[in-house]
């Protein structure tokens, strides 16, 4: 099943999942796997959100596309902002560049995300 596939409240608690993972990962010392859980948390709520205003969310062009949508309507560049840190975690995770203590404060600044969005659905 897809991200596309997958029912909304199966997005939600994935997003929920996936951050604690990346927490956890983070105090074990694996850098790769926070990189992608906390990519894959800001995906699966950005899925939620989308759905909820109809918008088509299936690719990464179109994430970009609704967090560009998102960030208008809401008047909250941040939105923007943070979203380029988790797509950067996405990055991450194929070249592992970022330190541990670099990728502690990025994970903050996705939880920061998370939580806008949260407010936003």
């Amino acid at each position: 099943m897809t991200l596309a596939q997958q029912p909304l409240e199966s997005h939600d608690v994935h997003s929920r999942r996936l951050i604690q993972h990346a927490e956890e990962m983070l105090e074990s010392g694996d850098r790769l796997q926070v990189s992608e859980k906390a990519w894959g948390a800001v995906a699966h709520r950005l899925k939620v959100v989308a759905e909820s205003r109809g918008l088509k969310y299936e690719t990464h062009a179109d994430a970009f596309r609704v967090v560009h949508i998102l960030a208008r309507d809401e008047q909250n560049p941040q939105i923007r902002t943070l979203f380029s840190v988790a797509h950067g975690l996405h990055i991450n995770y194929y070249g592992d560049i970022k330190t541990t203590d670099y990728l502690r404060g990025e994970l903050e600044d996705v939880k920061r995300l998370l939580s806008i969005l949260e407010r936003i659905e």
